[in-house]
């Protein structure tokens, strides 16, 4: 790849490097294990990607507020794929380093050529975040992780330089398992902000009720639900795992950094039986030596 040698657009990736530092959260993006080169751009997909979300997130805003602010994003990708010189004025609620962020990503667009529509994914699964509470099947939440997980990872292997059907399939099922991983963490967090991701077919399967989430309970069918649940993600991160063997250089150590965490947060929350009221699991300083000595360990499924 081309180094990036003109001032303006060597701030607009610090920019995005500096959001990713602020907001770190199992995605490859400072980690030293990612080549240098290659980091600021998938800072400016990382920057791009964590304000849309905030969009439909984050604050107090009306759901038209929010769609607005998403259409805004969209228009400005588009811009930035067609190298539109004017550019739009930052609207009330963009990050105030909007001009950064498209500059960037429009750079790395170009640079690393990547397929727009990945990007266009993560946009609509953020709009569908404002509207949608529940997941009627398993099919309709992995779609949803189709256009709000798996374009994250299809991103950085081409970022990083891969373009093969059989390592984007691998990508998805570990970028889906991360985030079903997280869901069954936020159980009640989600809950609390009026969502429930476990598909509804599955607490009718298992005879679980919100109620019991409401009145701050993972009772047995909560439970047995979530380990139904686990069981799939478990399964997927199983069907990924191959990748973390064929990547080449020091990505594929962040791959099996990512995938060892993920499932290390999943057999914790097995072992807790999915009570995440009383303790949410997550990774911390102490879990580094453990991870250290897994990584040092590793054997190839196919050595």
């Amino acid at each position: 790849m081309v180094a990036v040698v003109t001032a303006t657009l060597s701030d607009a990736y610090a920019a995005c490097v500096r959001d990713a530092r602020r907001h770190y959260e199992n995605f490859p993006v400072a980690s030293l294990l990612v080549p240098r080169a290659q980091r600021p751009h998938i800072a400016a997909v990382y920057a791009f990607a964590r304000a849309a979300d905030d969009f439909a997130d984050e604050g107090d805003r009306s759901n038209d507020e929010r769609h607005r602010l998403l259409d805004g994003w969209l228009l400005r990708l588009r811009d930035a794929v067609s190298r539109r010189r004017a550019l739009r004025p930052v609207e009330p609620g963009e990050p105030a380093h909007t001009h950064q962020i498209f500059t960037a990503i429009g750079a790395t667009i170009h640079e690393c050529r990547l397929p727009v529509a990945l990007l266009e994914d993560l946009l609509s699964a953020f709009r569908q975040d404002v509207t949608v509470t529940r997941y009627e099947t398993w099919t309709d939440l992995f779609d949803y992780c189709r256009r709000s997980a798996n374009p994250v990872g299809r991103l950085v292997l081409r970022i990083a330089g891969y373009d093969e059907p059989r390592f984007d399939q691998w990508s998805d099922a570990i970028c889906t398992a991360l985030q079903l991983t997280n869901f069954w963490q936020d159980a009640k967090h989600d809950f609390d902000r009026g969502r429930i991701y476990l598909p509804l077919e599955e607490l009718r399967r298992h005879r679980a009720s919100p109620d019991a989430l409401a009145a701050g309970r993972i009772d047995g069918p909560w439970a047995q639900a979530l380990a139904a649940a686990a069981r799939r993600t478990r399964s997927l991160f199983d069907a990924g795992r191959p990748l973390c063997d064929d990547l080449r250089g020091r990505l594929k150590y962040e791959l099996r950094a990512t995938w060892l965490g993920g499932v290390r947060v999943l057999a914790r929350l097995e072992a807790a039986k999915f009570d995440v009221i009383t303790d949410r699991p997550t990774l911390g300083a102490a879990d580094g030596p453990w991870l250290a000595w897994r990584l040092a360990s590793w054997r190839p499924l196919r050595a």
